[in-house]
């Protein structure tokens, strides 16, 4: 394999309007004639704009831009996904191991790669490519531990995403087979509004996904690649050679969790060596596999793992003891990655439809918004087609011995919720179900079958997305930008006065303090709060623990479709809830010593030696800008478990204006300068302007490295 590099390294740059590069010091190689070229141009915060004379040499200049941003984060995800974490690391992969292995992860991974079409699996090889030559050129950057993964290959970019999407989002392992509950809803928030809504006429969309801030699989990268007939502006989870949340000068895509019903568990009736199936005991389809474990000392134990299949798919015993069946849907369609690229590419509104229309990608909704005015909400995924039942009933243990459960066919793309340029100018989704993407609604549960997603309830975030949208006029785009930033709390807003009344009648001192408190508070979560905390410990003891502050017992009414957005509402028993505000304030006063600290001091955006402020609020509160906070350390001090991520807000002028930024920086790499570099421009809600135009890219650019790869197949 050749590499060639050219370097040019020029003095940091301020990330300003007309802040020039100093003088550049350049060093070269001479290219030979076959070789492709790539430019990548650094900015003040880490995010490449990566540029190629064809799509081959820009995937190339991705994969070598992720390597050193992201590299050590890559190669541990795909020796995960090859099913030889534990090879490589020990015991503590294990596990990962033998659920990938069971569910035929790697061997469909090699399928799926050899099933792309020609120039797209050659984008992938370019991407690979980029991987191993940045490591190659500079080892020394990568933890050391992770180099045993090298080479990878196409196949080991196609097998990630394919373990990403169907055996993490689609069926999770602890979900399935596991003791503990899934993980919390990594949920998103987004909004496309029409130019009827916009005060410009110009477009306007959010994308802002919600994601744990420690370093994984649902890290974050922001990037900017731009080839020939395509550019490509956003962010994408690390180790995805494609952008899942991008824009360009004419379209853009946003993506939020809906938790679609992708995976059936079937509970089995043993009998004898077999399972009860329509009435005949069958036997189960049997395999041998092996896999080895690191152990301590350096050796490696090589292991066996017996594999059993029965009609509905791979067999489980889960943790409690119970023996199922994992069903997955979209194992027949590797072209996810494909679909995302050319998603990117569409010329139009129709072309976009038209592409959609593939579902290869298995989960997530999916809003669209273009320049020419155009909207849409997709309630997007590989839904199973059942013949009976709800979700509750496909959520469990469904009957496994009767082929009448069996699903063999998926819905398609005209048969799933959507939303497309609706008389409100506008359509979102905070994580909600779909009925309403828009207000008024112009679809309801009654039009789709039972199973295809929960009537609800709506967060209190859902309704504040919804309420904030539907009841203000048209908006500017500075306008657009305040409502993302909104920490305000509606269950405040809806329960606080009935508190306060019942509270007032209290001859308690500590009660009454907190009335004050209250009294004085603008229902916000923001960094200077004092009231902040003390509402959220009472919530938890109304509404049921963090994170999710769900349960709805404490009620007069709950949330019902009939009034999706004034409930729930009431307090059903006054005396009683304050009662929890007593409770809310002696644990308090437990944690700080007193009932009203500072949010911003006890709540803290925090990474390595960058701490600062913090403000944010759980979901089901009402905060649009969500931070889900982690317990308190021994001194009082939590940062944030998950939340703010990538923030875009794109409206689609001429040329397009964009501003928004990556919460946690654009790089994990030890001794990365954009590790938390943006964390203070997160503590005090400003937005940097994206760099889209080449005159712009070119004045803030503080490194620019020319690449040149080899594309010629090992």
């Amino acid at each position: 394999m050749i590499l060639l590099i050219k370097f040019w390294l020029v003095a940091a740059c301020c990330y300003l309007p007309g802040c020039s590069p100093a003088p550049e010091e350049t060093t070269s190689v001479e290219q030979p004639a076959e070789a492709t070229g790539t430019e990548i141009r650094w900015d003040g915060y880490g995010v490449p704009h990566v540029y190629g004379d064809s799509a081959e040499s820009v995937f190339y200049g991705f994969g070598w831009a992720q390597a050193e941003s992201q590299g050590d984060i890559i190669l541990r995800l795909y020796g995960q996904a090859r099913a030889k974490g534990a090879e490589y690391w020990g015991a503590d992969y294990e596990s990962t191991d033998k659920w990938l292995i069971a569910n035929g992860v790697p061997e469909r991974g090699e399928k799926w790669y050899q099933a792309q079409e020609p120039d797209f699996k050659a984008n992938l090889d370019a991407f690979a490519q980029g991987i191993n030559d940045y490591a190659e050129a500079h080892p020394e950057k990568l933890d050391q531990d992770v180099l045993k993964v090298l080479p990878v290959t196409g196949t080991d970019v196609v097998t990630h995403a394919h373990r990403l999407m169907n055996f993490i989002y689609v069926a999770n392992e602890s979900k399935i087979i596991g003791d503990r509950a899934p993980p919390v809803k990594n949920g998103s928030n987004t909004y496309a509004v029409m130019p009827s809504k916009s005060k410009s006429g110009n477009t306007l969309l959010l994308q802002n996904p919600h994601l744990p801030w420690a370093s994984g699989f649902f890290t974050y990268y922001e990037s900017h690649l731009t080839g020939p007939g395509f550019e490509m502006y956003g962010a994408t989870q690390v180790g995805l050679p494609v952008i899942r949340f991008a824009f360009n000068q004419n379209m853009g895509i946003s993506n939020t969790v809906n938790g679609m019903l992708g995976a059936t568990s079937y509970l089995l009736t043993l009998k004898d060596d077999g399972y009860v199936y329509d009435g005949q005991t069958l036997p189960f389809e049997t395999e041998t596999r092996h896999y080895k474990v690191l152990q301590e000392d350096g050796s490696v134990e090589e292991k066996t793992l017996e594999l059993r299949q029965s009609v509905h798919g791979p067999v489980f015993v889960r943790d409690d003891g119970v023996t199922i069946a994992l069903r997955v849907a979209g194992l027949d369609r590797p072209f996810m990655l494909q679909q995302y690229y050319d998603m990117l590419q569409a010329k139009d509104f129709d072309e976009f439809q038209t592409i959609m229309k593939r579902l290869q990608i298995p989960t997530f909704n999916i809003t669209y918004a273009d320049k020419a005015g155009n909207i849409e909400y997709l309630d997007n995924g590989i839904l199973p087609k059942r013949k009976q039942g709800d979700l509750d009933f496909w959520q469990g243990l469904v009957p496994g011995d009767s082929s009448e459960y069996l699903w063999t066919e998926v819905h398609t793309y005209e048969e799933l919720p959507k939303v497309i340029n609706p008389d409100s100018g506008f359509v979102q989704n905070a994580n909600d179900p779909p009925w309403l993407a828009t207000y008024p609604v112009v679809y309801k549960p009654e039009d789709f079958p039972a199973y295809v997603a929960p009537k609800g309830p709506m967060s209190f975030r859902a309704q504040g997305a919804v309420k904030r949208m539907a009841e203000s006029g048209k908006l500017s785009f500075a306008e657009f930008e305040e409502m993302k930033t909104s920490t305000y709390s509606l269950m405040a807003e809806r329960l606080l006065d009935e508190l306060l009344t019942e509270a007032r009648k209290s001859d308690d001192p500590e009660i009454q303090q907190a009335v004050t408190l209250f009294e004085n508070w603008d229902k916000t979560f923001s960094e200077d709060s004092r009231a902040g905390y003390l509402f959220e410990e009472w919530a938890a003891q109304f509404s049921g623990p963090r994170p999710r502050f769900s349960s709805e017992a404490n009620y007069v009414e709950g949330w019902s479709m009939d009034k999706p957005l004034s409930t729930p509402y009431g307090i059903k028993d006054p005396a009683q809830a304050v009662v929890m505000l007593k409770t809310a304030v002696e644990n308090t006063k437990a944690k700080y010593g007193r009932i009203d600290p500072v949010f911003g001091e006890i709540s803290r955006f925090r990474i390595l030696d960058k701490d600062v402020a913090g403000h944010g609020g759980y979901g089901n509160l009402g905060a649009f800008n969500v931070i889900t906070w982690v317990d308190p350390d021994e001194d009082g001090i939590r940062e944030p478990y998950h939340g703010e991520t990538w923030i875009s807000m794109i409206e689609f002028s001429t040329p397009v204006k964009a501003k928004g930024l990556m919460a946690y920086g654009n790089s994990r790499q030890k001794g990365s300068e954009h590790y938390s570099d943006q964390l203070e421009l997160l503590k005090n809600e400003q937005y940097r302007p994206f760099l889209l135009l080449r005159d712009e890219i070119e004045k803030n650019t503080v490194n620019t490295e020319h690449i040149d790869g080899n594309f010629d197949k090992n």
